[in-house]
């Protein structure tokens, strides 16, 4: 009895799955062999590779993970404001106080990635506590959670798409010619390869690139928003009547800017206890060090010489979802980082599998999409200067109709 009631509950669960996320193509389109290239497995047959129970959501294991990431910050926090400004060298204390930022912001980057499972449904089975812990959680980091979940939806649903992708779309390459403020409206031909400029634009790339997203909705596709009569100044995660988003998510953007308004409040407040300086090395470094994490994970995920995209015509949702590459990062990637680096394409698959279920999850697809499964063990840092300085434009792959490669600089 017990048996069929959980298979009973299985079954539910992914139909549901299917109906309000994923909306996969047929199998017919997924595995048609008259477009040429590889041909892709349909989502079902994927999915029934993997165990149940990797789909089942715990309310213990997620929570307790929400507990050790706050208890580490917590703790890594008190220590930065116990210890460090005993330090009597300046020098000495500045040195700390970078440290101090950059390990909180490697503690915060895991916190993150817990709300993150909440946008997906994957932290508990209940969607509105979900929605409280990732509100919660990401207005303590400043990152406007229903915003941010709406578009990162839609990221996930057209991953890969030319068109409707939302995040890190590549340019074709008969746009190089292209003048931009990017290359101060100079030929980009003359800057491009130049180590020092390719070095300045990804500082800033790491720097400036999330916020440029929320505010101006960079980097995404050009059908990627909601309506067409948004301005380049009305494409804010702020704003609720942005063109980025439906008219019924309005008031979730509205509670949005309410949490973030909520913190930035407490963190003046702070300010005023413990001065700038303390509250920027304390708040904003970490802070700063977490958005450089986001925006490398997120563009090392997608940008990588194997790994196609797909004009509107021969997109699928396969097709998208197998275009990531699972990536090695250590102790850190594992432990504090919840495996999104390492297991990001069974994500991109199914975003609800919680995180601790993504390591098996993802040996069970391994035999059914083969060679459709990427993978890249070398240095994660190493690999984000070589792919930002190698890949930036794609060009129609002649094997594969539909696909577009990317272009040798």
């Amino acid at each position: 009895m017990t048996t069929t009631i959980a298979a009973g509950e299985a079954r539910q669960r992914k139909t549901t799955e299917a109906k309000l996320e994923l909306a996969p193509p047929s199998p017919v389109e997924e595995g048609s062999k008259t477009l040429g290239g590889p041909v892709y497995p349909d989502i079902q047959t994927i999915r029934d590779a993997i165990p149940a129970k990797c789909f089942q959501q715990s309310y213990v294991r997620s929570f307790g993970y929400l507990a050790r990431d706050l208890l580490l910050i917590s703790s890594w926090a008190w220590v930065g404001l116990t210890y460090v400004p005993q330090i009597e060298n300046s020098n000495l204390q500045t040195l700390a106080w970078i440290a101090h930022g950059y390990v909180q912001g490697l503690f915060c980057t895991g916190l993150w990635i817990l709300a993150h499972e909440c946008g997906h449904g994957a932290f508990s089975p209940n969607q509105v506590v979900n929605d409280i812990v990732g509100w919660f959680t990401h207005s303590l980091l400043m990152v406007p959670y229903f915003s941010w979940k709406f578009s990162h939806h839609r990221h996930h649903r057209f991953t890969g798409h030319m068109e409707k992708d939302m995040v890190f779309v590549p340019r074709h390459i008969e746009e190089k010619s292209k003048r931009r403020i990017t290359n101060l409206y100079l030929d980009a031909e003359l800057l491009e390869d130049t180590p020092i400029v390719s070095f300045v634009k990804l500082i800033f790339h790491q720097v400036a690139g999330w916020q440029m997203y929320l505010l101006f909705n960079v980097s995404a596709g050009p059908k990627s928003k909601q309506r067409e009569d948004g301005s380049w100044l009305r494409v804010s995660h702020f704003e609720p009547t942005s063109a980025v988003f439906r008219p019924s998510e309005a008031a979730y953007v509205a509670i949005t800017d309410l949490g973030l308004g909520l913190v930035a409040y407490a963190v003046y407040l702070a300010a005023g206890v413990v001065g700038w300086k303390t509250v920027f090395f304390m708040y904003i470094a970490p802070y700063m060090w977490v958005h450089h994490w986001l925006v490398a994970i997120t563009y090392l995920h997608h940008t990588h010489p194997d790994v196609p995209h797909f004009d509107a015509e021969s997109w699928t949702y396969v097709k998208g979802a197998l275009a990531t590459v699972d990536r090695d990062f250590g102790f850190i990637g594992k432990h504090i980082f919840h495996g999104i680096i390492d297991k990001h394409v069974i994500h991109h698959l199914f975003p609800r599998i919680p995180f601790y279920y993504a390591e098996e999850a993802t040996e069970a697809i391994k035999p059914v999409v083969g060679d459709l499964y990427h993978h890249d063990g070398r240095s994660f840092i190493g690999q984000l200067w070589q792919n930002f300085c190698n890949l930036r434009y794609v060009e129609k792959d002649p094997l594969v109709p539909g696909a577009l490669r990317w272009a040798k600089n």
